[in-house]
């Protein structure tokens, strides 16, 4: 970006001060107006190569330099400007088509306005960076201009106009400056200078006014790779409609005003849009006037609603309430076949979705679930649309015969790798180019008169099933930031690189109130191979018999400075995302895996709680403070308890563990007694080849006494730190919240542990939970206690970062752990919230001054937003990536396995497999050919099939079931098939 600094000519900006009035919304939505001067220049260049005379008067650096211009002397040409152009896109290009800005065949020259850099920052952040990264390309040759600060490009606000009027009329302004200003440069080939826009109404204006204008999919025809690039570009002019005018298949969606008139009077409900994971036809929507979720079954109810999406409902009258579906509904199966190009009169709801309905009420015997039916509400419209950009492939099955020849416009429909995304209709010109591939597309509209979304195509990842494809498809199925590091990061690093050491001297400034703790016996006890070191521990009995124990964490605030951009991407990033077979850090490596890391025999940088504790692992006192450490040795969890328990190493090290371990103990039995639940997830870690990163074997996690050791010691230290910046911060304090889950929660679970096994689920309290968790068990088979742990955990609300002032004290609770209060500071390298927490706790202990963005509100509520989002897709990316691998390990082997029953339908029925740590499900259909006849007791939770073969099913049973791997054909995904072999 130009620097804005003063002419070494003299003073430029004369006596032009201009005021410039913001708006913005403030939490409680009341709309401030800010008012601010803006001093007007006439020296801010308009950086064409062509243009000596803003060479001449262009601000200069203390050197005397101009900064380089970026704009080609030479730009390219197309069809309707051969004599070459500059490209000037407004926000809604950006925001609808940052994919063909990122091409490398097109799109150079491109001048981003301020006004636009400023709105898209406002409208989404992501895209804010990508653009970003294109200002900072040498070859892409985007030039921001300051538009606001130039006095012929300056726009103020017209009493009575909108800020989005007001924006499009600067752009136009700018637009007609820079053709003016070219004009003058008389070069032999003046460049034209078009604004790119999808916006009707600007577009109009901008011809009126004589100023070049295209829209996007104007634009690009006349590029010369036109054919490819077309299928990039939002189809924002089409309404999607493959149907006759006034032949409309949902309801119209209500006017925001009504909505939120609805909503207040309690006559609808606002809430967010789930999917059923089985069944595409059923949705539900927590409300808080209604103890249980609201069902919303089928179609014309959904009324084009897609999962995540923020909407409003209408409950239905109480006669039409229902049961939960108790049938497995697959739209591939149902839907399979159907062609793109459909434009016959269809029905909203087809033949075979009417007709899998019907079956379920046939098929279901004497249905009655706990608490009778359940309310149905129907979707009267969507206040904020979850879409994002989707991976999938293309149907084959729904290309036109024609589609493998010539370059014809093809309808087809892309089949999404999440089963709760609709198929979605995409218009291509490269429809057998595309076929076998995994692709990344965009929804554009869903319109009344389509029974299907219809998006555009932004690029292919690459074939299907290649390790390469299915990773970067998984990442951006989870919406991980993978993009490397930009230089503007990299740049915040230190000069010295992996030479950088702790100072050599107690005097150099870098041990400012920092504590020399190098003497004291500190190690790290980590998984296998683990490079990002955040923890090492210390214990050592003091001469009054009670016991020092400390918790040293790695000192990142020290090298990551608040509001850097090193900062900023790591506040985007969230957190450092495992995979497989690789790690997307949030932090440079350089940092997170060499000077940040708390590695073995080199001093480090930390943070450090220190408590003096009784016996009975009671705290006598605590304190912090930033110190210099020298870690002694770096374990593995395997490799500290093979140390502990051999009793011939009797060295202070080893004593120092023991020490830990005896106090560990007393800790978790204190939280469990208080109520802590110990839960359970299906835990698996694949084994890859070392030198390709293929899956060899998949072993299940073995936890060992060192695990609890770090677990309870890293509790231990958030409680301690909490409570500290709590007391310092009581407004903005960042903390993690665990909320009590609403006793409907348990109401399935309960029913069937009463029905199948007798054993009472109470669900009073934390405490009454981890009891009646602890009596779940079956002689017979010790999995069955795991099994109802895992399946105890789906009922549990997620745990979410918030800032202090947001809450009252009573709703910090930590419910799965019995804390009144927690936060994450113990993992700084690989979470942003710890390193939140790191500047409050500095600040707190007055080792540095308060920065305003730990104690902004504001600002840490929008933080706390954000790695929320991102700290659960980076869970659900790394059991993605388990997922594929375990497929991958299972490729051309077949495998016998003990299973167990998690969930009935009336169709089939859900196995977890606890070897490889993975579900799946088994249909009817699978058992024999064709679909066996059944019957469905929903109240005891059993399915019986008839004819050639007769088996019975039961809820919780242990059944024996032959894994193989399988590519599904309709998402394409190579994964776990089972097949009963025996119940």
């Amino acid at each position: 970006m130009t620097s804005l600094k003063r002419s070494a000519e003299g003073d430029t900006f004369g006596s032009n001060i201009s005021n410039k009035t913001y708006v913005r919304s403030t939490r409680s939505g009341k709309v401030q107006k800010i008012v601010r001067e803006v001093y007007l220049r006439t020296d801010i260049p308009c950086s064409s190569k062509l243009c000596k005379a803003c060479l001449q008067s262009a601000p200069r650096n203390a050197a005397n330099e101009v900064q380089p211009f970026v704009l080609s002397e030479k730009p390219a040409g197309t069809k309707s400007f051969p004599q070459g152009h500059y490209l000037m896109p407004d926000t809604n290009a950006l925001l609808n088509a940052m994919d063909l800005f990122e091409q490398s065949s097109s799109f150079y020259d491109v001048i981003i306005l301020q006004t636009v850099l400023e709105e898209l920052q406002n409208r989404s952040l992501p895209l804010y960076n990508r653009l970003l990264g294109l200002t900072k390309s040498e070859d892409k040759r985007f030039y921001v201009f300051f538009n606001d600060f130039r006095q012929e490009t300056f726009v103020n606000r017209d009493p009575d106009e909108t800020v989005n009027d007001r924006n499009d009329r600067a752009v136009r302004q700018a637009l007609k400056w820079y053709g003016q200003h070219l004009a003058q440069t008389k070069a032999k080939n003046i460049p034209a200078v078009v604004m790119l826009s999808d916006d009707q109404e600007n577009l109009r204006k901008a011809k009126a006014e004589g100023l070049h204008a295209a829209s996007l999919r104007q634009y690009v025809e006349t590029l010369e790779d036109s054919d490819k690039l077309l299928d990039m570009v939002a189809d924002v002019q089409s309404s999607g409609g493959f149907k006759k005018p006034g032949q409309m298949l949902y309801p119209e969606h209500f006017t925001t005003s009504r909505m939120m008139t609805g909503v207040k009077a309690g006559l609808m409900h606002q809430g967010i849009f789930n999917v059923s994971p089985y069944n595409y036809l059923e949705g539900s929507i927590k409300v808080p006037a209604f103890p249980k979720a609201l069902l919303v079954l089928g179609r014309e109810n959904i009324n084009r609603a897609v999962d995540g999406d923020l909407v409003v409902v209408e409950v239905l009258p109480q006669d039409q309430w229902k049961e939960p579906s108790t049938k497995i509904i697959e739209e591939e199966a149902i839907t399979k076949n159907e062609g793109a190009d459909a434009e016959e009169s269809q029905d909203l709801v087809s033949e075979k979705e009417r007709k899998a309905l019907q079956e379920e009420v046939k098929k279901t015997h004497k249905v009655k679930s706990e608490g009778g039916p359940q309310p149905t509400a129907k979707v009267v419209g969507i206040i904020k649309r979850n879409w994002r950009q989707y991976v999938g492939h293309i149907d084959p099955s729904s290309a036109s015969k024609g589609s493998t020849q010539g370059r014809r416009m093809d309808n087809v429909f892309l089949i999404p790798m999440d089963k709760k995304i609709p198929k979605i209709r995409l218009r291509t010109r490269q429809a057998s180019e595309l076929m076998g591939k995994r692709l990344l597309v965009a929804i554009d509209a869903w319109e009344r008169d389509s029974r299907h979304p219809t998006g555009h195509f932004i690029r292919s990842l690459g074939e299907l099933e290649t390790k390469a494809a299915e990773t970067e498809a998984l990442l951006l199925e989870w919406d991980v930031q993978y993009r490397p590091f930009p230089k503007t990061v990299l740049d915040c690093l230190p000069s010295e690189g992996h030479g950088w050491k702790v100072p050599a001297s107690t005097d150099d400034p870098g041990w400012r109130d920092r504590e020399d703790l190098r003497n004291l016996l500190i190690c790290s006890i980590d998984p296998p191979g683990c490079q990002d070191i955040d923890d090492a521990l210390h214990a050592r009995k003091l001469p009054n018999g009670n016991f020092e124990v400390g918790v040293h964490i790695a000192d990142v605030s020290h090298f990551v400075k608040p509001a850097n951009a090193m900062d900023t991407e790591a506040s985007i990033r969230g957190t450092t995302v495992y995979l497989v077979d690789k790690r997307i850090d949030m932090l440079p490596p350089l940092l997170g895996t060499d000077l940040c890391s708390l590695k073995p025999y080199v001093e480090r940088y930390a943070f450090s709680v220190l408590w003096e504790l009784n016996d009975n692992a009671d705290i006598v006192n605590v304190r912090f403070t930033k110190s210099v450490i020298a870690s002694r040795e770096a374990f593995s969890y395997e490799q500290a308890q093979l140390r502990i328990d051999d009793a011939s190493q009797q060295d202070d090290l080893t004593n120092g563990m023991r020490m830990l371990l005896m106090l560990s103990k007393k800790l978790k039995q204190k939280r469990m007694d208080a109520g802590a639940l110990s839960l359970s997830s299906p835990e698996v870690k694949v084994q890859t080849e070392s030198e390709t990163s293929g899956p060899i074997d998949v072993k299940t996690k073995a936890l060992l006494d060192t695990n609890s050791l770090v677990e309870e010691f890293m509790l231990f230290a958030n409680i301690s730190v909490a409570a500290k910046i709590y007391e310092a911060f009581p407004q903005t304090a960042i903390l993690r919240r665990h909320a009590a889950p609403p006793k409907t929660n348990f109401d399935e679970l309960s029913n069937q542990l009463k029905v199948k096994r007798g054993l009472e689920l109470r669900s009073d309290s934390s405490k009454a939970v981890a009891d009646s968790l602890d009596e779940c068990v079956d002689p017979k088979e010790p999995f069955f206690n795991t099994l109802v742990r895992i399946m105890a955990t789906r009922c549990m609300m997620s745990a979410e970062y918030f800032c202090s002032g947001t809450q009252s004290y009573p709703e910090f609770r930590h419910y799965g752990l019995a804390s009144e209060i927690y936060t994450h500071f113990t993992s700084p390298i690989r979470r942003y919230a710890d390193l939140v927490a790191h500047r409050q706790l500095a600040a707190a202990i007055n080792y540095e001054a308060v920065h305003p963005t730990v104690r902004s509100r504001g600002r840490l509520e929008a933080v706390c937003k954000n790695i929320n989002v991102r700290h659960r897709n980076a869970q659900m990316a790394g059991r993605a990536s388990i997922a594929y691998y375990v497929g991958q390990a299972l490729k051309g082997q077949v495998a016998e396995e003990d299973a167990f029953v998690m969930k009935i339908f009336s169709n089939g029925f859900v196995v977890l497999v606890p070897r490889f740590g993975i579900e799946g499900l088994i249909r009817l259909r699978d058992l024999a050919e064709p679909e066996p006849d059944s019957e469905f007791d929903a109240e005891n939770y059993t399915l019986k099939t008839k004819g050639s073969r007769e088996v019975t099913v039961e809820l919780f049973q242990k059944v024996r079931v032959r894994v193989h791997d399988e590519k599904d054909e309709m998402t394409g995904k190579r994964g776990v098939k089972m097949e009963l072999t025996s119940a």
